[in-house]
Protein backbone atom coordinates (compact mmCIF):
# COMPACT_ATOMS: atom_id res chain seq x y z
CA UNK A 1 0.00 0.00 0.00
CA UNK A 2 1.03 3.50 -0.54
CA UNK A 3 0.94 6.07 2.03
CA UNK A 4 1.51 9.98 1.89
CA UNK A 5 5.43 11.13 2.05
CA UNK A 6 6.68 8.52 -0.20
CA UNK A 7 5.98 5.25 2.26
CA UNK A 8 4.71 2.31 0.99
CA UNK A 9 4.15 -0.71 3.59
CA UNK A 10 3.11 -4.02 3.92
CA UNK A 11 1.95 -6.28 7.34
CA UNK A 12 1.24 -9.68 8.32
CA UNK A 13 0.63 -11.29 11.56
CA UNK A 14 -0.22 -14.96 12.06
CA UNK A 15 -0.67 -17.27 14.91
CA UNK A 16 2.28 -20.01 13.97
CA UNK A 17 2.42 -23.38 14.48
CA UNK A 18 2.56 -23.63 18.40
CA UNK A 19 0.06 -21.16 19.61
CA UNK A 20 -3.63 -21.58 19.89
CA UNK A 21 -4.22 -17.68 20.05
CA UNK A 22 -2.71 -14.45 18.40
CA UNK A 23 -1.42 -12.17 20.99
CA UNK A 24 0.57 -10.15 18.62
CA UNK A 25 -1.22 -6.92 16.97
CA UNK A 26 -0.33 -4.66 14.41
CA UNK A 27 -1.61 -1.14 13.12
CA UNK A 28 -0.57 1.13 10.57
CA UNK A 29 -1.98 4.55 10.59
CA UNK A 30 -4.33 5.72 7.44
CA UNK A 31 -2.29 7.90 6.64
CA UNK A 32 0.69 6.64 7.28
CA UNK A 33 2.04 8.58 10.26
CA UNK A 34 2.75 6.14 12.34
CA UNK A 35 3.39 1.78 12.32
CA UNK A 36 2.93 -0.03 15.25
CA UNK A 37 3.85 -4.02 16.52
CA UNK A 38 2.84 -5.26 20.41
CA UNK A 39 3.63 -8.48 21.07
CA UNK A 40 1.00 -9.52 24.28
CA UNK A 41 2.18 -11.70 26.81
CA UNK A 42 0.05 -13.42 30.08
CA UNK A 43 -2.52 -16.24 30.53
CA UNK A 44 -5.31 -17.06 28.54
CA UNK A 45 -6.65 -13.89 26.65
CA UNK A 46 -4.60 -11.52 28.95
CA UNK A 47 -1.71 -11.24 26.37
CA UNK A 48 -4.25 -10.37 23.43
CA UNK A 49 -6.12 -7.82 26.00
CA UNK A 50 -2.53 -5.91 26.52
CA UNK A 51 -1.50 -5.96 23.04
CA UNK A 52 -4.71 -4.59 21.73
CA UNK A 53 -4.59 -2.05 24.35
CA UNK A 54 -0.99 -0.80 23.76
CA UNK A 55 -2.08 -0.57 20.19
CA UNK A 56 -5.03 1.21 20.45
CA UNK A 57 -4.07 3.50 23.32
CA UNK A 58 -1.19 4.63 21.54
CA UNK A 59 -2.51 5.03 18.26
CA UNK A 60 -5.47 7.41 20.08
CA UNK A 61 -2.41 9.94 21.81
CA UNK A 62 0.00 9.52 19.57
CA UNK A 63 -3.15 10.88 16.47
CA UNK A 64 -4.16 13.83 19.47
CA UNK A 65 -0.79 14.76 20.46
CA UNK A 66 1.52 15.10 17.51
CA UNK A 67 1.62 17.78 14.64
CA UNK A 68 2.97 15.64 11.95
CA UNK A 69 3.98 18.37 9.82
CA UNK A 70 5.82 20.28 11.86
CA UNK A 71 6.86 18.71 15.64
CA UNK A 72 10.46 18.35 16.44
CA UNK A 73 12.57 15.65 18.24
CA UNK A 74 11.84 17.27 21.65
CA UNK A 75 7.88 17.67 21.13
CA UNK A 76 7.50 14.25 19.36
CA UNK A 77 10.04 12.54 22.21
CA UNK A 78 7.63 14.20 24.85
CA UNK A 79 4.60 12.67 23.04
CA UNK A 80 6.19 9.21 22.45
CA UNK A 81 6.76 9.13 26.59
CA UNK A 82 3.31 10.50 27.52
CA UNK A 83 1.58 7.95 25.11
CA UNK A 84 3.56 4.78 26.27
CA UNK A 85 3.37 5.82 29.97
CA UNK A 86 -0.70 5.71 29.78
CA UNK A 87 -0.84 2.75 28.05
CA UNK A 88 1.30 1.46 30.68
CA UNK A 89 -0.51 2.87 33.38
CA UNK A 90 -3.79 2.00 31.92
CA UNK A 91 -2.52 -2.04 31.39
CA UNK A 92 -1.40 -2.03 35.25
CA UNK A 93 -4.86 -0.76 36.28
CA UNK A 94 -6.38 -3.30 34.33
CA UNK A 95 -4.48 -6.22 35.27
CA UNK A 96 -5.24 -5.37 39.29
CA UNK A 97 -8.84 -4.85 38.74
CA UNK A 98 -9.09 -7.69 36.58
CA UNK A 99 -8.16 -11.27 37.75
CA UNK A 100 -8.51 -12.85 34.60
CA UNK A 101 -6.16 -10.04 33.61
CA UNK A 102 -3.42 -10.42 36.16
CA UNK A 103 0.67 -9.70 35.22
CA UNK A 104 -0.50 -8.88 31.68
CA UNK A 105 1.73 -7.18 29.65
CA UNK A 106 3.10 -6.10 25.82
CA UNK A 107 6.07 -4.77 24.09
CA UNK A 108 5.51 -2.35 22.09
CA UNK A 109 7.89 -1.10 18.59
CA UNK A 110 6.74 2.01 16.54
CA UNK A 111 8.39 3.79 13.46
CA UNK A 112 6.73 7.48 13.12
CA UNK A 113 6.97 10.36 10.64
CA UNK A 114 6.64 13.73 11.89
CA UNK A 115 8.24 16.63 10.50
CA UNK A 116 10.65 15.17 7.47
CA UNK A 117 12.45 13.07 10.15
CA UNK A 118 11.55 9.45 10.93
CA UNK A 119 11.06 8.18 14.57
CA UNK A 120 11.63 4.48 15.71
CA UNK A 121 11.50 3.02 19.58
CA UNK A 122 10.11 0.31 21.45
CA UNK A 123 9.54 -1.22 24.91
CA UNK A 124 10.53 -4.80 25.66
CA UNK A 125 12.24 -7.23 22.86
CA UNK A 126 10.10 -6.56 20.00
CA UNK A 127 11.89 -4.65 17.10
CA UNK A 128 12.69 -2.14 14.24
CA UNK A 129 14.92 -2.66 11.75
CA UNK A 130 16.56 -0.45 9.28
CA UNK A 131 18.32 -1.95 5.85
CA UNK A 132 20.09 1.41 4.02
CA UNK A 133 23.17 0.87 1.28
CA UNK A 134 22.31 -3.81 1.78
CA UNK A 135 23.39 -3.20 5.58
CA UNK A 136 20.84 -3.93 8.25
CA UNK A 137 20.66 -2.27 11.67
CA UNK A 138 18.88 -3.06 14.58
CA UNK A 139 17.14 0.65 15.56
CA UNK A 140 16.01 -0.67 19.07
CA UNK A 141 17.35 -2.15 21.90
CA UNK A 142 16.18 -5.30 23.56
CA UNK A 143 14.65 -4.94 27.07
CA UNK A 144 15.57 -8.34 28.11
CA UNK A 145 18.26 -10.34 30.52
CA UNK A 146 20.22 -11.62 27.97
CA UNK A 147 20.80 -7.89 26.60
CA UNK A 148 21.66 -6.36 29.76
CA UNK A 149 24.39 -9.36 30.20
CA UNK A 150 25.84 -8.32 27.05
CA UNK A 151 25.69 -4.73 27.69
CA UNK A 152 27.33 -5.57 31.51
CA UNK A 153 29.97 -7.76 29.46
CA UNK A 154 28.99 -11.18 30.97
CA UNK A 155 27.97 -13.12 28.06
CA UNK A 156 28.92 -12.66 24.22
CA UNK A 157 25.66 -11.86 21.69
CA UNK A 158 26.44 -15.17 20.09
CA UNK A 159 25.91 -16.76 23.20
CA UNK A 160 22.78 -14.08 24.09
CA UNK A 161 21.10 -15.63 20.59
CA UNK A 162 20.73 -19.28 22.57
CA UNK A 163 20.75 -18.28 26.24
CA UNK A 164 17.80 -19.31 27.98
CA UNK A 165 16.71 -16.30 29.38
CA UNK A 166 16.62 -14.32 25.75
CA UNK A 167 13.17 -14.30 26.19
CA UNK A 168 13.04 -12.89 29.57
CA UNK A 169 11.87 -9.72 29.91
CA UNK A 170 13.23 -6.51 32.51
CA UNK A 171 11.27 -3.76 31.09
CA UNK A 172 7.87 -3.99 29.04
CA UNK A 173 4.55 -2.05 29.32
CA UNK A 174 2.43 -3.34 32.52
CA UNK A 175 5.62 -2.99 34.94
CA UNK A 176 6.63 0.09 36.68
CA UNK A 177 9.58 0.38 34.56
CA UNK A 178 6.99 -0.03 31.05
CA UNK A 179 5.96 3.71 31.46
CA UNK A 180 9.55 5.02 31.62
CA UNK A 181 11.06 7.83 29.00
CA UNK A 182 11.29 5.62 25.09
CA UNK A 183 14.38 7.95 23.74
CA UNK A 184 13.26 7.34 20.06
CA UNK A 185 15.77 7.79 17.33
CA UNK A 186 15.63 10.13 14.66
CA UNK A 187 16.40 8.88 11.49
CA UNK A 188 16.56 11.36 8.06
CA UNK A 189 14.62 9.36 5.79
CA UNK A 190 16.60 8.50 2.55
CA UNK A 191 14.77 6.97 -0.80
CA UNK A 192 15.53 3.32 -0.63
CA UNK A 193 14.82 3.10 3.16
CA UNK A 194 13.47 -0.32 4.19
CA UNK A 195 12.41 -0.66 7.73
CA UNK A 196 10.88 -3.58 9.74
CA UNK A 197 8.99 -3.58 12.22
CA UNK A 198 8.51 -6.98 14.31
CA UNK A 199 7.78 -9.40 17.30
CA UNK A 200 10.49 -11.32 18.79
CA UNK A 201 8.49 -14.36 16.45
CA UNK A 202 10.39 -13.39 13.38
CA UNK A 203 13.50 -12.57 15.44
CA UNK A 204 13.41 -16.22 17.19
CA UNK A 205 12.66 -17.66 13.44
CA UNK A 206 15.05 -15.80 11.68
CA UNK A 207 18.87 -13.82 11.62
CA UNK A 208 20.18 -10.83 10.19
CA UNK A 209 21.29 -12.27 7.29
CA UNK A 210 17.79 -13.46 6.43
CA UNK A 211 15.95 -10.77 7.02
CA UNK A 212 18.35 -8.35 5.04
CA UNK A 213 17.99 -10.71 1.90
CA UNK A 214 14.35 -10.63 1.81
CA UNK A 215 14.18 -6.81 2.20
CA UNK A 216 16.45 -6.76 -0.32
CA UNK A 217 14.74 -9.46 -2.85
CA UNK A 218 11.61 -7.63 -2.91
CA UNK A 219 10.42 -4.68 -4.10
CA UNK A 220 6.75 -4.76 -2.90
CA UNK A 221 6.55 -4.21 1.19
CA UNK A 222 3.73 -6.51 1.75
CA UNK A 223 5.65 -9.43 -0.41
CA UNK A 224 8.11 -8.57 1.69
CA UNK A 225 6.38 -9.26 4.79
CA UNK A 226 4.91 -12.54 3.75
CA UNK A 227 8.39 -14.00 3.27
CA UNK A 228 9.95 -12.81 6.67
CA UNK A 229 6.76 -14.14 7.98
CA UNK A 230 7.70 -17.75 5.77
CA UNK A 231 11.48 -17.61 6.77
CA UNK A 232 10.59 -17.65 10.73
CA UNK A 233 8.01 -20.25 10.30
CA UNK A 234 10.08 -22.38 8.53
CA UNK A 235 12.87 -21.24 11.33
CA UNK A 236 11.14 -23.15 14.17
CA UNK A 237 9.90 -19.93 15.85
CA UNK A 238 7.74 -20.90 18.75
CA UNK A 239 5.82 -17.43 19.11
CA UNK A 240 3.03 -15.72 16.89
CA UNK A 241 4.98 -13.99 14.51
CA UNK A 242 4.10 -10.44 13.31
CA UNK A 243 5.71 -8.05 10.80
CA UNK A 244 5.25 -4.32 9.09
CA UNK A 245 7.65 -3.63 5.78
CA UNK A 246 7.97 -0.08 5.51
CA UNK A 247 9.64 1.46 2.12
CA UNK A 248 10.83 5.08 1.52
CA UNK A 249 10.44 5.73 -1.63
Amino acid sequence: MAGYSGLRWGAVSITGNFRENNEDRCHVDPAARFFLVADGMGGQCAGEKASELAVELISQRLAQSIDFDRDDYSRVSDAVDKAVAHANSEIMALGELDPDYHNMGTTITFLLQAGRQLYAGGVGDSRTYLLRDGQLQQLTKDHSLTQALVDAGTITAQEAANHRYRNVLWRYLGTKEGGAKVEPRAIEPRPGDRFLLCSDGVSDGTNDEQIAAALKSQPDPQQAAESIVRLAEAGGSRDNITCVVVHVD
